[in-house]
């Protein structure tokens, strides 16, 4: 098996353990209850992330961002940039990053609301994509699009999958273990394979607290781990949190887990 393949069985198999855990269908949009979180003010100044990234966009560019989201980073890198073009499948988030265009008075932004594989878009200087590669199921189309879209690829990935504190929660609640996402060590492991070499940056983030209390924990656990109320897996759960959890600066956090940390993996294609 290659690693583009070991990476699409991976989404796979996760998707399959999801959808079986499941007591009803997912929404069509699945993003539609929490988009407006992901909004924010794009001249805020206390985002590492941003603060990165800003450096690497100068006034001429065209940016592409694939998985835009509610704009969290097209926002910021719009008001630095000639322009951002901003690919998003999820109309509540293409919703959210309108508004917030809007709002924020940022009018270089073009939002294409659109799967990557289907956009049609122009060439660009810079092409992003932040915490979305985990759940795309043909990795090498998606990344070759990338290349041939873009003079330079910046790829955002956490060292782990983003619900990977909460996968030794699952053995105990459901009597299986959790088939894992794919995440930074498979990504470079894939771009091996594809003749990429690239440059890693780490962007060092200060450990935010997970729930702002226990109740909160409980209901956001819950939604995570596919649990429903007055179940015995809920029961379990209940039983777990008093173990699983740690008071942290007034929050509450999962015991032992890691912070993820973003990384910048960025390579100019034919290089």
């Amino acid at each position: 098996m290659s690693e583009t393949e070991r990476w699409n069985e991976m989404v796979r198999v996760e998707h399959a353990q999801s959808d079986s855990m499941r007591k009803e269908d997912p929404p069509a949009d699945s993003w539609s209850n929490f988009a407006q979180q992901f909004r924010a003010d794009p001249r805020r100044t206390d985002d590492p992330l941003v603060n990165y990234l800003r450096q690497l966009v100068t006034p001429g560019q065209v940016v592409l961002d694939v998985g835009a989201g509610g704009g969290r980073l097209a926002l910021p890198l719009a008001l630095e940039a000639k322009k951002v073009i901003a690919v998003e499948p999820s109309p509540s988030m293409c919703r959210v990053l309108r508004e917030a265009a809007s709002e924020f008075d940022v009018t270089n932004v073009e939002v294409i609301e659109s799967s990557w594989l289907d956009a049609q878009v122009p060439q660009a200087d810079l092409a992003l994509c932040c915490h979305v590669l985990y759940v795309i199921q043909d990795i090498e189309a998606f990344v070759r699009k990338l290349e041939q879209h873009a003079k330079r690829i910046l790829v955002i990935v956490y060292q782990a999958p983003p619900q990977s504190q909460i996968y030794p929660l699952w053995e105990p609640i459901h009597s299986v273990p959790r088939s894992p996402l794919p995440s930074l060590p498979e990504f470079l492991e894939v771009l091996t394979q594809l003749g990429v070499e690239p440059d890693i940056h780490v962007v060092h983030t200060e450990r935010n607290r997970d729930f702002e209390s226990l109740e909160v924990a409980k209901e956001q656990l819950a939604r995570r781990l596919y649990v429903t109320p007055n179940s015995p897996e809920m029961a379990r759960l209940e039983a777990l949190l008093p173990d699983v959890l740690e008071e942290n600066n007034g929050g509450f956090s999962i015991k032992h887990s890691v912070n993820l940390e973003p990384r910048v993996v960025s390579w100019q294609p034919g290089a």
